[in-house]
């Protein structure tokens, strides 16, 4: 399946280009943003500040190009940071705003827990509520496919979203904050799957697979 990486400077795109492929994508990694609002799945990274990638994408009007393929029934897949843009705002350093496509705020992690949180973490997905059961089967599950409740996964992050209808898994640290959501054909992971084994390997063969 065709997937369409945005080759962002605020990401390391060798280590999600060297997943992408493990899962069995036929990858085009770009920064044209024509050929990016013409995409019918992309995948959007990103590490480190949101401030400074939000600034990327628009200096290059990828923010447009990313929200035309999205008009146009692309699937969209936010990974870190990524996932963070997906958001209508993020809080740090002061407020800037997200690409909109998905209800939710960024807010850093307050808490007794040393803050980035960097390491292994248990997802989960809850049955009822707003966030889709994985035994469920809906379609808002499918990128959470043949994935155990409770599956640890790797984060690097000093920020997160706690309150979003479109959550679909979430994780505990400092709190509850949502760790994967779907609105539509757009999804978000706010841990690496690049970095999380057979797991993210999974998800993002989930991804690829998604109609």
């Amino acid at each position: 399946m065709n997937v369409t990486l945005v080759d962002s400077p605020v990401a390391n795109v060798a280590n999600i280009t060297r997943a992408l492929l493990a899962a069995g994508a036929a990858l085009h990694v770009t920064r044209a943003a024509a050929t990016i609002a013409r995409a019918t799945k992309l995948v959007l990274p990103g590490v480190g500040s949101f401030v400074a990638a939000r600034a990327w994408l628009a200096e290059t009007k990828i923010d447009r190009a990313i929200a035309e393929a999205v008009a146009h029934g692309a699937a969209l897949l936010g990974i870190c940071v990524g996932h963070q843009l997906l958001f209508d705002v993020s809080h740090e350093h002061g407020k800037t705003r997200g690409l909109g496509l998905v209800r939710g705020e960024v807010r850093r992690f307050e808490g007794p827990l040393p803050v980035p949180q960097i390491g292994w973490n248990r997802v989960f997905s809850e049955c009822g509520g707003k966030a889709a059961a994985l035994e469920s089967g809906g379609s808002a599950t499918a990128l959470l496919k043949d994935i155990e409740p409770g599956t640890a996964f790797y984060f690097v992050h000093s920020f997160a979203v706690r309150d979003t209808e479109s959550e679909i898994a979430f994780a505990e640290y400092n709190g509850r904050f949502t760790a994967a959501v779907q609105q539509g054909r757009v999804f978000g992971v706010q841990f690496h799957p690049e970095k999380s084994s057979a797991a993210g390997l999974r998800v993002l063969r989930n991804f690829i697979a998604c109609s």
